[in-house]
């Protein structure tokens, strides 16, 4: 796409022309496309491009910040982050990174750039078919989407930092409502790559159909301490809490359960959970961060032990330590904050992975999650939750009846701490990733 030419050296020279000891520019343009679909039929369609720039200074060891859309509102835009500054807080732990040669990671697809409306739009008809065919009680869809976005990113700052890179992305998402008799539940699917060949949207929409099939006929259960396996979706879910409690950001702030726990075995040995930038066409991948720092693989947590913390430019200098090339921001509108890349849970050296199945079949007595209601409720500091949960309940190693409105309730560390295997079913929803979890002594309750 066409970027702004030379716009981000005008603001760098500009800011320092007016004092600035220090200045940075993030320059982003993007095409973004989504579509809706139901009952076969388009239900919405919008269309954005989005151009934008920012501009970060550090005076008299005070920040500042001002971000624009107009490429003539150059000088008006610096003018007001120069003056920002004079209202911030002086910090010693302010500073831009120094240019580092980054690897090169693949994250643009052509294919995405050519894609008009029609050939979305059947795309997202092809998802929501594949759900309604695969059975008759499939009788609703609650909302059918494909969305594909492409773009450029510059950044350079006064330090001799100049990073420029492309990147591409598609994702559907689908909820289908099954029903039978008097019974009705619900299954939903997503897919996000940064390739449109690794799209499955067929699977997305079977797949969808048989959650909320399977669980027809669900039932309550009788409170106990059980054996559970996690699907990968649910054990997605708790790992993204996890992820926010991982950045120095949130230790630094007092709101991270992790604090002061550099060293400690906080999660089962038999897990390592990785933070990785650099895998090619995954959707958390980059070549450099949001401040132009190389991107790179990690393992903050290494056989349950906690190795480190993830960190940008500002987080590592207040902790005397290198940055992590974890930098994130949310568009041109906002400073660089602390996030992850791709993150995923992963067997640690010397344990296995086994096949669903075989997790299923070492279950005496205990249930099969695949849905869990409420876990962003859960307390990042305390890690204490209380989830409603639906399933499949396991008997002799068989799966046998479903079941519906359960609680389960623990402590996400004791949670992870009580992990006795890992599926061989890795699957990433967005940036997060895991396989199915089979996790002993969960308190269930009906």
């Amino acid at each position: 796409m066409k970027i702004y030419n030379g716009l981000a050296d005008r603001m760098i020279r500009s800011a320092l022309d007016m004092g600035a000891a220090e200045a940075e520019a993030f320059v982003l343009s993007s095409r973004n496309l989504l579509v809706e679909v139901k009952k076969d039929d388009i239900e919405s369609l919008e269309s954005s491009i989005d151009h934008g720039y920012c501009i970060r200074v550090i005076k008299d060891g005070r920040e500042g910040f001002s971000f624009s859309t107009d490429p003539r509102g150059i000088e008006e835009c610096v003018n007001k982050a120069i003056a920002v500054s004079q209202w911030s807080d002086e910090d010693e732990h302010l500073g831009l990174p120094s240019d580092e040669k980054h690897s090169d990671v693949d994250t643009f697809d052509n294919k995405i750039e050519g894609l008009d409306e029609d050939a979305v739009t059947e795309m997202a008809l092809s998802v929501e078919r594949a759900a309604t065919g695969l059975d008759r009680r499939i009788t609703k869809t609650r909302k059918t989407s494909v969305s594909t976005s492409y773009g450029d990113i510059i950044i350079k700052n006064s330090k001799g930092l100049e990073k420029r890179s492309s990147f591409s992305s598609i994702s559907s998402h689908i909820m289908v409502v099954a029903e039978d008799r008097k019974d009705s539940q619900t299954g939903w699917d997503y897919q996000g790559c940064r390739y449109l060949a690794d799209m499955d949207f067929e699977r997305i929409g079977r797949t969808a159909a048989k959650r909320a099939l399977q669980l027809l006929g669900a039932e309550k259960c009788s409170p106990a301490k059980a054996m559970v396996i996690l699907d990968s979706a649910t054990s997605v879910e708790f790992l993204s809490i996890l992820a926010s409690t991982l950045t120095a950001e949130s230790v630094q702030k007092g709101k991270s359960l992790l604090e002061g726990r550099l060293g400690d075995r906080i999660a089962s040995e038999r897990i390592d959970i990785v933070d990785d930038g650099l895998i090619d066409r995954y959707m958390g991948s980059r070549p450099f961060d949001a401040e132009g720092v190389p991107t790179r693989s990690k393992v903050p947590i290494e056989k349950g032990v906690l190795k480190g913390y993830l960190h940008n430019t500002y987080t590592a200098k207040k902790d005397g330590v290198s940055s992590t090339g974890n930098a994130v921001r949310s568009g041109f509108k906002s400073i660089p904050s602390v996030g992850i890349t791709n993150l995923f849970i992963r067997p640690s050296a010397g344990s296995s992975e086994l096949p669903l199945t075989e997790l299923i079949s070492s279950v005496d007595d205990g249930i099969f999650i695949t849905e869990a209601m409420g876990i962003h409720t859960a307390n990042p500091i305390s890690g204490d939750f209380s989830v409603g949960v639906t399933g499949i309940w396991i008997k002799g190693g068989k799966l046998s009846n479903p079941v519906k409105e359960a609680v389960m309730s623990g402590n996400i560390l004791d949670l992870y701490r009580n992990v006795e295997a890992c599926s061989d079913d890795l699957r990433f929803y967005g940036k997060i990733g895991s396989p199915s979890l089979l996790i002993r002594d969960l308190d269930i309750s009906g």
